[in-house]
């Protein structure tokens, strides 16, 4: 179908009345126009996501009822004896409670049992309830941290992950082969039930039974906490409060949930301007960490304070390597155990996991991979993953990173070493000490609409196509091809890169930096990754070290950007 059969269409039955108004108003720009039908909206490694309004790459309730007919479809292709159920959450964002509300219409106008979160709730509180409730899928309506104008809708299977390949496959071709006037809309009401505290009770009960202190080891630690206007506020209080934490001191203007997002320019906790009304507070009451997660809190970023006191925010590599090797440190036995990151993730993970003698597997970007190690390995046992956007997971009873069990894991290491007269910020150290010192760096360059997604396939194929023999003047010894499955090296030699296909390239120089490049699956960026490398053989060198590493990055972000 053409852009202009497309547009045609949605300015007829089955479309309201209001989504037609709104196609003859985009007429009127037509550069609007064309990005609001050029494609179909699709999923990437967070689901579909995108800008809420009428046409075909837009997020409505026309897409979205497109994505629940389909998975209807199949949910019913799969269906034994009982009646295929589904759990459906969202979160603070506008729209997110309709768009649920028409999410749940569709589903029992399949035949499919909808379990409803009554109000709000976050991402790893879906994934949680869908082995709870032992559902055949969930679905949450969410953009994470995405801009205001952002929604979207995650697909979890029967495991409580993000689907992946061939579910993944075998669910778009049939929403792809759903035609608007097919999807079917006659609510049954009988097949719809909200639920709420009996979950949340669960989860949290849950997580903090699988926590490593006391109560009593808690209870002087002072913590500030932000939800960024977002859903936390429903799950992580309650938890702490349970968990023995008596000082939790809520940022007041950041509490309510909020989907205009109106005290901070991005609601994600990997920008540090999110965290201005927290680092004022935590100063002016000298507390102990501070904790911030992202609209559906699957993401948590901290703040701890350096060697002289000040406060620094740490970037989800360095998060995630502090609360790994703290979990690691809490094990009796490593047997039969792994954890697990992403291959543009910190390489000090498997340094750690070599060092501990345990395995760490690594998966391509996106969260729904680590979920499917679990999944895959039922024989082995998941100590905690994590990955450089601020996503950790600690156990496998959810299956998708979740910023609330990290969060009070995060609490829990602070307050283990303030118990010893330590810090969190020197225990990174002594880890960088100890198995080496890493300075990761991301840049991402933003380029919108249908021509920025050109652009961005044109800048991928050139690098792929016509690959450099150095970056900043350091050998490129070999270059991972995700997309063509292969690994070519600097003598011409190749071998087999197993892992599931993906448009990603990953640059390894002679001096053990990588580059890694890819396209965003969720925004318009084409994203860069660096990762150096040093040997710190003291503490008080860390500054000179990290000065050093920091200018290598920006070396090698300087020369692969202009390639």
């Amino acid at each position: 179908m053409t852009i202009e059969q497309s547009i045609s269409q949605w300015t007829k039955t089955p479309f309201d009345k209001e989504t037609i108004a709104e196609v003859e108003t985009l007429k009127q720009n037509p550069t609007a126009l064309e990005d609001a039908f050029y494609k179909e909206i699709e999923f990437g490694t967070g689901g579909m996501r995108g800008v809420m309004g009428a046409g075909t790459n837009r997020i409505n309730q026309y897409t979205l009822g497109k994505a629940s007919q389909g998975l209807a479809d199949y949910l019913n292709s799969k269906k034994e004896d009982s009646t295929p159920k589904v759990v459906i959450a969202y979160d603070c964002r506008h729209n997110s409670e309709t768009f649920a509300k028409a999410v749940a219409q569709v589903f029992s106008a399949n035949n499919i049992r909808a379990y409803v979160f009554s109000s709000l709730r976050p991402t790893p509180l879906l994934s949680f309830a869908v082995r709870y409730l032992k559902a055949d899928a969930g679905i949450v309506l969410t953009a994470s941290h995405n801009p205001p104008e952002y929604n979207g809708y995650k697909v979890y299977n029967k495991y409580g992950g993000q689907i992946v390949p061939p579910e993944d496959t075998a669910i778009m071709e049939l929403i792809q082969a759903v035609n608007y006037i097919d999807i079917k809309w006659e609510q049954k009401e009988e097949l719809i039930q909200l639920i709420d505290k009996e979950i949340d009770q669960a989860y949290t009960t849950t997580i903090v039974n699988d926590s490593y202190l006391t109560a009593a080891e808690r209870k002087e630690t002072s913590v500030i906490f932000t939800p960024l206007h977002g859903t936390s506020i429903v799950s992580l209080p309650s938890a702490l409060e349970q968990a023995g934490y008596r000082k939790v001191h809520i940022i007041e203007e950041q509490k309510d949930p909020n989907g205009d997002f109106p005290t901070v320019i991005s609601p994600n906790p990997e920008e540090s301007e999110a965290f201005t009304l927290a680092l004022k507070q935590a100063e002016s009451i000298d507390a102990d960490i501070i904790l911030g997660t992202d609209p559906d809190a699957d993401r948590i970023g901290i703040g701890v304070k350096d060697l002289n006191g000040k406060w620094t925010l740490l970037n989800g590599n360095q998060l995630m390597v502090v609360l790994t090797r703290f979990v690691l440190e809490q094990q009796t036995s490593m047997e039969n155990s792994f954890i697990a990151s992403t291959v543009v993730s910190t390489p000090l993970m498997e340094k750690m996991a070599q060092a501990f003698g345990l395995e760490c597997k690594l998966g391509l970007t996106g969260f729904k991979w680590i979920g499917k190690m679990i999944q895959d390995t039922p024989n082995k046992n998941f100590l905690c993953g994590g990955e450089e956007s601020y996503g950790f997971l600690v156990g496998d009873k959810v299956r998708d990173k979740d910023a609330i069990s990290a969060a009070l894991l995060a609490c829990d290491l602070q307050s283990h070493l303030k118990g010893k007269g330590s810090s969190v910020y020197a225990y990174l150290l002594e880890t960088y000490q100890r198995f080496g010192c890493y300075q990761e760096s991301l840049q991402s360059i933003t380029k919108k609409g249908k021509q920025g997604a050109e652009e961005i396939a044109q800048l991928m194929r050139k690098m792929r196509q016509d690959s450099p023999k150095t970056i900043a003047n350091k050998a490129v010894i070999k270059l991972d091809d995700f997309l063509l499955g292969h690994t070519k090296h600097a003598d011409g030699s190749a071998s087999k890169l197993d892992f599931p296909k993906a448009n990603v390239l990953k640059f390894h120089l002679s001096d053990g930096s990588t580059v890694a490049v890819r396209p965003s699956g969720t925004e318009p960026k084409i994203k860069f990754y660096i990762s150096v490398n040093g040997t710190l053989k003291k503490i008080e060198d860390y500054p000179n070290m990290q000065a050093i590493l920091n200018k290598t990055c920006e070396e090698l972000m300087s020369a692969i950007i202009s390639l």
